[in-house]
């Protein structure tokens, strides 16, 4: 049975012309003049330091020529090639995306107010819950010879009983319990569950899994020629032959597929998705959140060829503020996955939300209840209730 929410997406619409974005500097701060200037958005994978997407000079009028672009609203920001040097407000405050939305060749003038690393940072505070712990700060990834931080939250009384529980595993670790380590914003799972709990509310144990320096290739499947060669199959196999195991070990686990859940956002989300088409057995529930799946049309091949084997639960989401371009990769995914597979399916598409950590900690709660409260409920829902 296929589940909606929120705005549906609609079918049948003519392929999205194409066009060209000129980004040219009005104005810029006196101070780094001889760096690079990216601009990293939604038409890129927010890519902060991304070959081609930088201004070809360092004048006054510099430039950087974005070429084939659907139509549609994208978002995006300036760096010098980091997020740590990010544009910022005049006072050093982060900013909102800023937003195009794109019906024809398009040349925009751009003013830099300043750049977050020239402030000296506030002091940030831990906000990680009691019930958030680290496993290991260099936990081996013997799939490709690095190592990885690895947290976990652990249900409220889990030593004081000997229940099993639900396990799910999250991309992007260093977002989603502790703003210390966040770099726009954590989800505030730890918070979200710890209080669905109280309210009654299935308990699961989360394992968070930082991404490195090479996110953009271990959260990829596929070879790109920008990124370089797809690692995303060790990274599975790291999860499903390494952590997984090393978990199941030492804490008290529902081992079964129906109990293990993946979940992700953005490059992150586009790797979960995929787990779940590559493992069946291993997680029968995710939570896809802003996926990439523009990255390659390989995923909607795979989609049609493996998803009759996903019989679970999933949750998408997308932002309206993303762009008509990424509304439509997932609606292509999953009208396929609705038509090949028995899978329950939840789909999100909130207007007035974007690509950023506060749209996926507003959607959390709900994706929560649905792969552990109510992924069973023969209920088609229309409208969605509000987060």
């Amino acid at each position: 049975m296929l589940f909606f929410a929120a705005a549906l997406l609609c079918s049948g619409k003519p392929a999205l012309s194409q066009y060209k974005v000129l980004f040219r500097i009005a104005n810029r701060p006196a101070n780094h003049l001889t760096d690079s200037i990216f601009v990293a958005g939604s038409f890129n994978g927010w890519e902060p330091g991304k070959n081609g997407s930088h201004f070809s000079s360092l004048k006054d009028t510099a430039l950087i020529e974005l070429h084939d672009l659907p139509a549609g609203n994208y978002q995006f920001k300036f760096t010098r090639g980091s997020w740590q040097s990010v544009e910022s407000s005049a006072d050093g405050k982060d900013i909102e995306n800023r937003q195009l939305s794109l019906s024809a060749d398009t040349v925009i003038w751009v003013s830099i107010p300043a750049w977050k690393d020239d402030f000296v940072a506030v002091a940030k505070q831990h906000t990680a819950s009691r019930n958030v712990h680290i496993i290991d700060t260099a936990f081996p990834v013997p799939q490709l010879g690095r190592t990885r931080r690895i947290w976990l939250y652990l249900p409220a009384g889990y030593a004081k009983n000997k229940k099993r529980f639900p396990v799910m595993y999250m991309q992007d670790g260093q977002n989603i319990f502790d703003s210390y380590t966040s770099a726009f914003g954590e989800w505030g799972v730890d918070e979200c569950v710890d209080s669905l709990v109280r309210q009654g509310k299935p308990a699961c144990i989360i394992v968070g899994i930082d991404n490195g320096p090479q996110r953009l290739t271990e959260y990829n499947p596929y070879d790109s020629k920008d990124a370089g060669k797809g690692e995303g199959d060790q990274y599975l196999d790291f999860i499903v032959k390494t952590l997984k195991p090393f978990i199941d070990k030492r804490y008290r686990t529902l081992r079964d597929n129906q109990h293990t859940i993946i979940a992700g956002s953005s490059m992150g989300g586009l790797i979960s998705y995929y787990a779940l088409l590559k493992y069946p057995g291993t997680f029968g529930k995710g939570g896809i959140f802003s996926p990439s799946f523009w990255v390659s049309d390989k995923i909607r091949d795979l989609t049609d060829s493996s998803g009759k084997d996903l019989e679970g639960t999933i949750f998408f989401y997308i932002g309206g503020k993303e762009g008509e371009r990424y509304t439509e990769d997932l609606k292509a995914i999953t009208d396929k996955l609705g038509e090949n597979s028995s899978a329950l399916i939840y789909t999100v598409n909130d207007p007035e939300s974007g690509h950023n950590e506060q749209a996926w900690r507003k959607w959390f709660p709900e994706f929560y209840n649905w792969v552990l409260a109510n992924g069973f409920n023969n209920i088609i829902h229309l409208e969605p209730a509000t987060p």
